[in-house]
């Protein structure tokens, strides 16, 4: 009786275990030793100065070199044409997708940009790199794209990291105009991703 005690309770343990965990990140011993940060202008950190765009923030709290990879109004098929000169040829052992937004401005159909966010990730796994995808969501404007976002960070093994913009799309404090974040807004997305990328960039042995 003690034994099928026992042996339940190590179950229960797995469950709660891998109930937290949701799915396996590919590539977390990705040999490289700094994080791309790829992406529109949000990444750029347009409306603040440079050093306090978030991958600047996100090198200083996580210690590690980051790279800004951000251009203003860029779209995803834009973005998929420069992988290999601004990702790859980088040698990162992470690199964070922040991308779409353009898209939705530009009413470019969702699945094609699905599809370009699908090949930027695969294109960048190909190369054994652990790939992490920002929600792009502005509360609940682009809620879809948080839905499918999550979807293929799912389906690819990928970091999925959620809600960056929410609390700033609503707080006029926390924003330089009616979109952008201010330094601020800015610090905060770096914080938030700093906690949710933490783990992984620790996991490698």
């Amino acid at each position: 009786m003690k034994n099928k005690v026992g042996l339940a309770f190590v179950l229960l343990i797995i469950v709660v275990f891998c109930s937290a965990c949701g799915y396996r990140i590919k590539h977390q011993n990705a040999p490289g030793e700094l994080i791309v940060c790829f992406g529109d202008s949000i990444t750029l950190g347009y409306g603040a100065e440079r050093q306090e765009a978030y991958p600047v923030i996100l090198e200083k709290i996580l210690k590690v070199p980051v790279i800004n990879a951000g251009i203003d109004s860029d779209t995803t098929t834009e973005a998929l044409k420069r992988v290999g000169s601004d990702v790859l040829g980088r040698n990162p052992r992470l690199v964070v997708i922040e991308m779409g937004n353009n898209d939705f401005l530009r009413r470019v159909p969702l699945e094609i940009t699905l599809n370009n966010m699908r090949a930027i990730v695969d294109r960048i796994q190909e190369k054994k790199i652990m790939v992490a995808i920002m929600d792009i969501s502005l509360g609940i404007v682009l809620d879809e794209y948080k839905t499918e976002y999550y979807k293929i960070a799912k389906e690819k093994g990928a970091i999925f990291i959620p809600s960056v913009m929410g609390e700033i799309i609503t707080t006029p404090s926390l924003k330089s105009d009616t979109i952008h974040p201010n330094a601020k807004g800015y610090r905060m997305i770096a914080e938030k991703t700093a906690q949710v990328l933490r783990p992984y960039l620790k996991a490698r042995k």
